[in-house]
């Protein structure tokens, strides 16, 4: 995807968003991890997340959410998140998502979607596409465009998610999920279609994976993303992490 051409909102994003982002290519994304205990107990804890740039953290998160919402909606429910620097607590991106459906190929109205904010001032929003089989999404700019499409990579012309995309789903590739950024001008129906970025969940020990739904991402940032398109790229990261994990142990 070539550079998009200039607009007002391209040059968006806090001093704190661009500090960090401007020149990096990939963040690790893991959420913090609660007590066994509280989870076999039912206790839906605020999500946290902490955010990390070449092994360095650079930034946390914590949702504004209800307690009730957390436990009986755990996959739908709505929040607002503010990621702040590291010690500074400034702003570096915000994600506002409302009560919707939850994900499905056979709806009409009522898509899973959220916006994203930084400063104040809008950097994008992703919303729920009609599909069948595998999920997927559109994130627009804030001036309404699409700017990328997010999905999982496919194969059988698009109808079933690639269980083998991240490597032998029995060996290396065991509990990788990955969602892929695409142009939205192209043709992404095909297994081997160029993607521009990813936004991989990483696979989790095993006691971790039994035991809590703490997940951890790697997003790989699009080449010509500006910073604004990188802050819509790590908020889009927190939504998939509600929609699909959010929860996954109960």
């Amino acid at each position: 995807m070539g550079k998009a051409p200039e607009s007002s909102w391209m040059d968006r994003g806090t001093s704190a968003l661009k500090s960090h982002v401007q020149n990096s290519e990939q963040m690790e994304i893991r959420q913090t991890r609660r007590g066994f205990l509280q989870e076999i107990l039912g206790c839906e804890a605020k999500t946290e997340f902490k955010y990390f740039i070449g092994g360095d953290q650079i930034a946390i998160s914590l949702e504004d959410t209800d307690c009730f919402c957390r436990m009986c909606c755990a996959a739908i429910h709505p929040f607002k998140m503010v990621v702040k620097e590291l010690n500074t607590d400034a702003e570096m991106v915000s994600v506002d998502r409302p009560l919707a459906c939850p994900v499905g190929g056979c709806k009409c109205c009522c898509y899973q979607e959220a916006s994203f904010t930084s400063g104040g001032e809008a950097v994008g929003s992703i919303k729920e596409e009609c599909y069948y089989c595998v999920p997927r999404f559109t994130i627009f700019d804030p001036e309404e465009k699409p700017m990328y499409k997010i999905h999982s990579p496919t194969c059988c012309g698009g109808m079933c998610v690639n269980c083998c995309a991240e490597g032998n789903p029995c060996g290396k590739g065991c509990c990788k999920v990955s969602f892929r950024v695409y142009d939205p001008s192209l043709d992404d129906t095909e297994g081997d279609a160029p993607y521009l970025g990813q936004i991989l969940r990483k696979p989790k020990s095993a006691m971790v994976e039994i035991f809590t739904d703490a997940q951890a991402f790697v997003v790989d940032f699009p080449k010509e993303a500006t910073p604004a398109q990188k802050g819509a790229l790590i908020g889009t990261s927190i939504f998939l992490n509600a929609i699909f994990f959010e929860g996954e142990q109960s």
